[in-house]
């Protein structure tokens, strides 16, 4: 009885939240709203990767973690985008895995979601925010900004900066010539194929991994990329797959030194400001006032990453109808920018042919089914697009430890999703 009063309940209270105008992107002032989880308490960095905080402050860690490094604002533009509620929101789903029945509610159960965010068409179906979020809530990216970092590489790529995906990395990265890295090209990195050794172990203290956080909390300038450039070689590059959170390092200073401009700034001058986001994201520094960390660290509304996703969708081109108030709409109607080369989200979202094997990764993307892909970060966090399905889904979590604590296999759902909206 208790369990269908609780039902009931949450049905009634999401059905609220989609048809209410909070499922519409509000005006501007959003920004200038005191963020209300400023003063909570909160962990350490360390703690947050060991997997060592108790429920309460690992969700104020996750969405203070501007807090925990100098940051960089993204600013966003002047015009807010409308993410238009669906006239038939998401009610009833349920799917199958070896038998069993699962629904909306395990999900967010049993994964510790605390914000998902699905887009259908254009459309928001469903909105929830959980564990003390809301739609002003920043959340941590984890690795999802790896995808974003990429992404600036296309940009760079579109805008003339870098003349070849083909290039050395060197000709832009002068300091590594003579390195390890001598030789690795701009693909090779965005594949994370460089042949350069690795240990990306969260929870070992004396994995490469953590050698770089420990580099990033000394916060002193270019000890990141000094630690890259002291690596091994571990194969010939192109020949050999290897995730690596330190390569994205090099993809953001790549960003850097091609476009002449901080990494957040051209993030915001290409794709931030354009897109109609609700409010300034911000982004982990490696010193003050330095580089930003290519591979963690970006923090921003459920919204806003959502937008992002539809950007993906929509390969790198930014309809200004679509984000431009009902006032000035007629006047940007046929209006439309380019930012990405054409076909690159479809060439940097499949599975790589490495070394003569196919790889499940992509530009710092992870294929999934069909043409569908995420950008992905550890405790739960998924940007998900699926091109056939004409759907987006931004997932924050705050799942137990760094890796393999989901209740529910979030591919196995995602898929699940795809199907229902097929």
């Amino acid at each position: 009885m208790y369990f269908c009063q609780f039902r009931t309940a949450f049905t009634v209270a999401i059905l609220l939240a989609l048809n209410s105008p909070a499922g519409l992107a509000q005006p501007d002032n959003t920004a200038q709203t005191p963020y209300r989880h400023a003063n909570e308490d909160i962990g350490t960095v360390r703690q947050l990767y060991d997997g060592k905080l108790y429920p309460d402050i690992q969700v104020n860690t996750f969405r203070n973690i501007d807090r925990l490094f100098p940051t960089r604002s993204v600013a966003r533009g002047k015009t807010v985008s409308t993410l238009p509620l669906s006239k038939q929101p998401l009610r009833e789903f349920s799917y199958q895995v070896d038998g069993k029945s699962y629904d909306l509610y395990d999900v967010l159960s049993m994964n510790r979601v605390s914000g998902l965010l699905i887009i259908h068409h254009g459309e928001v179906v469903f909105e929830k925010y959980l564990l003390g979020n809301n739609e002003h809530t920043r959340w941590m990216s984890m690795s999802v900004v790896k995808s974003i970092t990429a992404t600036l590489i296309g940009a760079a790529i579109h805008d003339g900066h870098i003349n070849s995906i083909d290039d050395p990395i060197v000709n832009y990265l002068p300091r590594f010539k003579g390195t390890v890295y001598d030789g690795v090209t701009v693909k090779q990195l965005l594949q994370m194929s460089s042949g350069v050794a690795w240990n990306e172990t969260y929870t070992d203290a004396a994995s490469d991994r953590r050698r770089m956080l420990e580099a990033q909390i000394s916060q002193q300038p270019g000890a990141i990329l000094a630690l890259m450039a002291a690596l091994p070689r571990a194969a010939k590059p192109g020949t050999v797959w290897n995730y690596s959170t330190g390569e994205t390092q090099l993809a953001g200073a790549l960003v850097q030194a091609a476009s002449g401009k901080p990494v957040a700034q051209y993030l915001s001058e290409k794709i931030w400001s354009k897109l109609g986001m609700e409010a300034d994201a911000n982004w982990w520094l490696q010193a003050p006032d330095g580089l930003e960390i290519g591979g963690s660290g970006l923090s921003a509304t459920l919204r806003d990453y959502a937008r992002l996703g539809l950007f993906w969708l929509n390969d790198g081109v930014i309809n200004a109808a679509n984000n431009s108030t009902s006032a000035d709409r007629n006047s940007t109607a046929n209006s439309s920018e380019r930012v990405l080369p054409q076909g690159w989200m479809a060439e940097a979202s499949r599975r790589q042919v490495i070394g003569g094997k196919a790889v499940d990764y992509g530009y710092m993307f992870w294929p999934l089914h069909g043409r569908s892909y995420a950008a992905e970060g550890i405790f739960g966090q998924y940007l998900f697009v699926d091109p056939d399905a004409k759907l987006v889904v931004a997932m924050w979590s705050a799942q137990a430890k760094p890796l393999n604590r989901a209740g529910l296999n979030e591919y196995r759902f995602l898929q699940a999703l795809s199907e229902h909206f097929q």
